[in-house]
């Protein structure tokens, strides 16, 4: 089951710079493991704190990468450099999406008409009699 793994990185006083190049320059070696994806976020209301997500299609895949000589040594290296624990989750991606050469950000009719909010000359739509809320269907006799 695909999931990604989030792992919530904290940098120590001090630190966070040098951590967060250290995790970034970290994320590509998932690939080897069987990540499909990664992404490395900072944020930029809490310097210090560092978000590491990764794409893998197996819970043992994310274990064997987690357990691997390189991140062992990678958290032996920089020990003292992040808070502990490092408490990370497996989430079960539902749905994701993206917008991409693929997907247009305007879409036209096959008639060669543009995909206008108004009409064809520009007019808007009349108002609807109930302002554009939803009515409730009416009832119907027995």
């Amino acid at each position: 089951m695909t999931g990604v793994v989030h792992i919530p990185w904290y940098a120590t006083v001090m630190r966070g710079d040098l951590f967060a190049d250290a995790v970034a320059e970290l994320s590509p070696l998932a690939l080897r493991y069987g990540a499909t994806k990664y992404a490395v976020h900072r944020s930029r209301d809490d310097m210090y704190k560092i978000d590491q997500m990764l794409w893998f299609e197996s819970k043992t895949d994310w274990y064997r990468f987690w357990e691997s000589p390189e991140l062992i040594e990678f958290r032996a290296r920089h020990m003292g450099k992040y808070q502990v624990p490092v408490i990370y989750v497996w989430y079960e991606e539902i749905t994701t999406g993206e917008l991409g050469p693929q997907v247009g950000a305007h879409e036209d009719h096959p008639s060669g008409e543009p995909d206008l909010p108004f009409g064809p000359d520009g007019e808007q739509p009349p108002e609807s009699p109930n302002g554009g809320q939803p009515t409730a269907p009416a009832p119907q006799a027995a």
